[in-house]
């Protein structure tokens, strides 16, 4: 199992990362968060996950280990291949995800292109069980996750959930819930 790289990142493109350890290239494909971290650094730090299939083993990169391991989870879950699992995990921060699944948010999980209403359903119940203590503990509306905040804000204004996902992911996942909103709405208009 390879479960680390270290290298000089040599290319970005739509089939993921090549980073070049000690002369070999190694195809990536990587979070947007890996992505950014390897833009333009002279090294970089990945955290992966090889996945064997019967013909081809395919690498998978993380910005840190608490993508990787909700990445491993998500593999286990019936119906979700490392492809979706990727695009979960490269959706949002990995504790956003670990919130929604400790708050049941399915609809956060079918704003995903690829998850429908049973496959959402099925992360949240599964998850939910095997996250067990050490999933956050669900919150209350007044400290509810700035991401589902946004999210919930772009809806009452009349966004469907999965318009509402596309757009917040184009913006800043650290700004505040208002600044996000606003963002959107820039974009959208």
């Amino acid at each position: 199992m390879i479960a680390r790289l270290r290298g000089r990142p040599v290319s970005l493109g739509p089939d993921g990362l090549v980073v070049d350890v000690g002369g070999v290239g190694y195809l990536v494909a990587a979070t947007p968060t890996a992505v950014r971290n390897a833009d333009g650094a002279d090294e970089v730090s990945l955290h992966t996950y090889l996945h064997v299939r019967e013909d081809a083993l395919q690498l998978y990169g993380f910005a840190d280990a608490g993508e990787r391991e909700l990445f491993v989870l998500l593999l286990s879950v019936n119906g979700v291949g490392p492809k979706v699992a990727l695009s979960i995990v490269s959706g949002s921060p990995a504790a956003e995800l670990r919130r929604a699944i400790a708050l049941e948010d399915a609809a956060r999980f079918q704003a995903i292109p690829g998850i429908g209403k049973k496959t959402a359903e099925r992360i949240v119940l599964e998850l939910k069980e095997k996250l067990g203590d050490s999933a956050p503990e669900p919150v209350t509306r007044v400290g509810a996750v700035p991401h589902v905040v946004a999210r919930d804000a772009l809806v009452e204004l009349g966004w469907t959930v999965v318009e509402a996902e596309q757009a917040l992911a184009a913006t800043d996942p650290d700004a505040p819930p208002e600044e996000r909103v606003r963002e959107a709405l820039k974009r959208a208009a």
